[in-house]
């Protein structure tokens, strides 16, 4: 598997996923910087704060999903997608969906099958140590586990719609991000990353946010890393997994 590098392109249009948990005060900032002409779509998973409303005034298609967990917030984004290329992003202000338009480019221009945005801390506070340490033992044990030399595995990325629906993805918490990277290796997908700033967050993280919350994902994470290859077919070339 190997990872490719960076190139610029015209952006296509993209649905964009933005999994969403009680994030009112970012939404403004996070909406304002979609790229012209995609589509947000908030997936609201429960929040209490009025997000739901505040982005469906601020123009977002709204999905509601009841079920709680950061996979089950995006599956139900992705299958509310429509778009040929669909992008996830998270909605807390730590990473501007602005970066996705050349990062759609690539994986339209066919340099990538899945691209993932490489996050490199801006500012005092953008990625606590333990946030770090947690990400850093997910990378090596999927370097073990798939051979890919990643050096991060964020929230930020773009893959074509039936392309990930291919993948079956089945896990529903903090593994859903892990799993379509180890799925998407197993398929024989080319995986790159590319460098995006990591802003500080609006608000507390739901997933590691301590200690404790970023250990019980990582735990997670684990159970996807014990899943059997799924060694069943390469993308074609519309992306498709057959």
């Amino acid at each position: 598997m190997r990872l490719v590098t960076d190139s610029t392109c015209a952006p296509p249009r993209a649905d964009l996923v933005l999994p969403c948990l009680d994030e009112a005060e970012a939404l403004p900032w996070v909406l304002a910087r979609v790229p012209a002409g995609w589509r947000a779509i908030v997936v609201d998973n429960g929040s209490r704060d009025g997000s739901a409303d505040i982005a469906r005034a601020l123009g977002a298609t709204v999905v509601h999903e009841p079920r709680r967990g950061f996979g089950a917030a995006c599956h139900a984004g992705l299958l509310a997608a429509r778009a040929d290329l669909v992008c996830f992003c998270d909605c807390d202000a730590s990473l501007d969906p602005g970066l996705l338009a050349p990062m759609a480019a690539r994986v339209a221009a066919g340099e990538a099958d899945l691209l993932l945005g490489r996050r490199r801390p801006r500012g005092r506070g953008a990625w606590p140590a333990h946030a770090r340490a947690g990400n850093l033992a997910l990378a090596r044990m999927l370097r073990r586990r798939t051979g890919l030399r990643l050096h991060d595995l964020g929230p930020m990325r773009v893959a074509r719609r039936e392309a990930l629906l291919g993948l079956e993805l089945t896990d529903r918490r903090s593994g859903y991000p892990l799993q379509m990277v180890v799925r998407a290796a197993d398929a024989g997908w080319r995986v790159a990353e590319t460098d995006v700033p990591y802003l500080p967050r609006s608000g507390k993280s739901k997933v590691t946010g301590t200690w404790r919350g970023t250990w019980h994902a990582v735990r997670d994470m684990r159970r996807v890393l014990a899943e059997p290859p799924r060694a069943d077919g390469t993308p074609a070339e519309d992306g498709v997994r057959r």
